[in-house]
């Protein structure tokens, strides 16, 4: 019995999924290892698998290319995650495309259609890059929702692979969507390199946008290792400081969409004149794919913003050490930090100073120490051994990454020292690291309960469950806020999230779900990504409090907590809507209620506030702050060294209310 055309079509899909799945026909006939269809009849379950097969494969941009793949997910999908990923499909001519629809609308389910339709077609070469604290999570949404296999590649089951299987590249799976985080893709470059793959997806892309900047040594080389790829970027953050990054993640996907770096300047640094914005517009349409919350409403039933205020004054003594802190941070030379690093590390010194006295206590230590080395004419640490307390300072250090950041692996100071001026900074380092240690309660730390009660109120009131995530920028002071919680009614009820997580009871929480989860599919062999699924776990069924540093601000899924409390509120209203995100997201079910901390004696502290609530409006309604963010960014703004320029210089409250007037004048226009 001949084969039809339509089944001859489809005897290619045929023999290349018997060649891998186990369910194979029994009648079929293998020669050489090689399944033979040439004398085989066409049996009614042939037919009725071909016919399944070629529903797969239809024309790009055709709905009906994605039914077949969705039958059987386990996820509810929406229209506008549909159109994205028929987006995504519509141009075979293109090497790729940007999804960048607002936080917590499911770019996720987005890619893992587009992953779906690729693996149900055959091209089983996929290869997910995320952040490292992201990887459990793919894992366990690609398998779960729709039921694809996927394998973690971290340093530990690479090198078992090779060792145990003889696998010369362990990224050559064609079994599983392979997943690993940036730092490991930027690790292994060349064995990516080498394989043809037939799709790449990059979550929280926004990690690349700096690829245009030489010294971004991750994103360059995972550009390189992945150049000959179909590429899917995701991002809810397309700009956060300038529109070059944009021309980075763009050049990312394609280097012909906008030219060279200097032709992007020239033509659309100033978007001067509406046809530039039409311009730049019609240049990213082909490639890039926003939705907005407010655009989903009509069957997406977000819920509300309400935010809360806690004000607190601080005592005398971290008054004192805030205005010696801040003194010494506006001196003109400051011989503890490299001259090239100076507004970058004294960024990380504010955010540490306003965080708690215990943060800037650690940081003041490691100060003297590296000042006391100088003194003795020893080698002194490079200067980024200060920030082991800020878990996001290589990010911090990628955005500030311009003139003031020009680094090396071993800096030493580049003139020859004053000795009697390093004595008497050193001297000065002393003191402040004494007070600083002295202090061992902080007047924002003493009013968290009393905020904690009026937030969760709140949000029992609308309904939610007794639950709450607090956000510090410091792991210290992490620390210092889980001591206060452990000795009052939350005691056994608070689990942390950060970096690292390797205090006991984080610990003790990671060997019960092992155990729990022994011989399933949750565990995915990576000991990092394991852990934070059982951390993010036991808050959703044990806990009531999880204190995160900014570890916890991208990626994973909250909606069954409605209360965010910023201990710390960033400068970056992108970093603040990535917070709040986390739960006011696809799924939520309750109103989720803010509670932001603010310094009554501070002027600065209070109009950043100001500024962060009224003008970016991020903390109430329904649609948070995106547009507002970037449409301010578009101008040219970059919000977050405005602010650090104000703090740096500005002495005396007149000087800090015409600053912040005249960044408000430019904020309006």
């Amino acid at each position: 019995m001949p084969l039809t055309p339509c089944a001859s079509s489809a005897r290619g899909v045929f023999e290349h999924r018997l060649g891998t799945e186990s369910n194979r026909p029994d009648n079929a006939r293998f020669a050489g290892g090689k399944v033979s269809l040439e004398e085989q009849p066409l049996t009614p379950y042939h037919a009725k698998y071909f016919a399944w097969e070629l529903t797969k494969r239809c024309a790009p941009g055709d709905v009906q290319r994605l039914t077949a793949t969705l039958l059987d997910a386990q996820v509810d999908i929406n229209p506008h995650q549909i159109d994205a990923a028929l987006f995504a499909f519509r141009s075979p001519l293109l090497k790729g495309a940007l999804l960048a629809d607002e936080v917590g609308l499911g770019k996720t389910i987005e890619a893992g259609i587009v992953l779906s339709q690729k693996w149900a077609a055959g091209n089983r070469k996929l290869l997910v890059i995320v952040p490292a604290n992201l990887r459990k999570q793919w894992h366990q949404e690609l398998a779960e929702k729709f039921f694809l296999p996927a394998v973690i590649l971290e340093t530990r089951s690479f090198n078992e692979q090779i060792e145990s299987s003889m696998q010369l590249n362990p990224f050559d799976q064609g079994s599983a969507i392979v997943v690993c985080s940036y730092q490991f893709a930027r690790a292994k470059e060349q064995f990516i390199k080498s394989v043809a793959w037939d799709l790449v997806v990059l979550d929280e892309a926004h990690r690349l946008r700096n690829v245009y900047k030489p010294g971004n040594r991750i994103a360059n080389a995972i550009k390189n290792a992945v150049s000959d790829a179909p590429k899917l970027l995701l991002t809810a953050t397309p700009l956060q400081n300038s529109l070059l990054e944009l021309f980075g993640l763009i050049s990312f996907i394609d280097e012909y969409i906008f030219g060279d770096l200097r032709s992007f300047k020239s033509r659309f640094s100033q978007l001067s004149s509406p046809a530039d914005v039409a311009e730049l517009r019609s240049r990213l349409e082909p490639v890039c794919q926003r939705t907005l919350r407010q655009q989903v409403l009509e069957y997406v039933p977000f819920t509300r913003r309400f935010a809360l205020v806690q004000e607190f004054y601080p005592s005398a003594e971290e008054s004192r050490l805030y205005d010696l802190v801040s003194q010494y941070l506006q001196r003109p030379e400051l011989m503890a930090l490299e001259a090239g690093q100076r507004t970058l590390m004294t960024l990380v010194l504010r955010k540490l100073l306003a965080s708690s006295s215990h943060a800037i206590a650690g940081t003041l230590a490691a100060l003297v120490c590296r000042v006391e080395r100088m003194v003795e004419g020893g080698k002194s640490d490079n200067v980024e051994m200060l920030t082991t307390d800020v878990d996001t300072f290589d990010e911090i250090k990628e955005e500030w990454n311009g003139n003031d950041a020009q680094t090396s692996e071993n800096s030493e100071v580049a003139k020859p020292l004053n000795l009697q001026a390093l004595n008497e900074e050193l001297k000065l380092l002393r003191e402040l690291r004494d007070l600083a240690s002295s202090i061992r309660t902080n007047s924002k730390g003493e009013v968290l309960l009393t905020a904690l009660g009026r937030g969760l109120a709140e949000a029992l009131q609308r309904g939610a469950a007794k639950k709450a995530v607090i956000f510090t920028e410091s792991t210290r002071t992490q620390r210092y806020v889980s001591e206060l919680l452990e000795a009052s009614d939350y005691a056994g009820k608070v689990v942390l999230f950060n970096g690292s997580n390797n205090d006991e009871k984080s610990k003790s929480i990671y060997r019960a779900w092992l155990k729990k989860h022994e011989n399933s599919d949750h565990l995915t062999g990576s000991a990092s990504a394991d852990m934070r699924a059982a951390l993010v776990e036991y808050f959703r069924d044990e806990g009531e409090i999880l204190i995160a540093t900014e570890a916890a601000a991208e990626g994973i899924n909250l909606q069954f907590c409605s209360l965010v409390v910023n201990y710390d509120l960033p400068w970056n209203p992108q970093r603040i809507e990535q917070r709040i995100g986390r739960c006011h997201r696809y799924g939520q079910k309750s109103d989720v209620v803010v509670v932001n901390f603010l310094n009554k004696e501070n002027a600065a502290d209070q109009r950043v506030y100001q500024l962060l609530d009224e003008k970016f409006k991020l903390f109430n309604g329904v649609f948070g702050s995106s547009d507002e963010v970037l449409g301010t960014i578009e101008s040219g703004l970059d919000f977050e060294k405005r602010i650090a320029a104000i703090y740096g210089r500005c002495r005396t409250l007149t000087e800090i209310e015409a600053d912040f007037k005249l960044l408000q004048v430019e904020l309006e226009t």
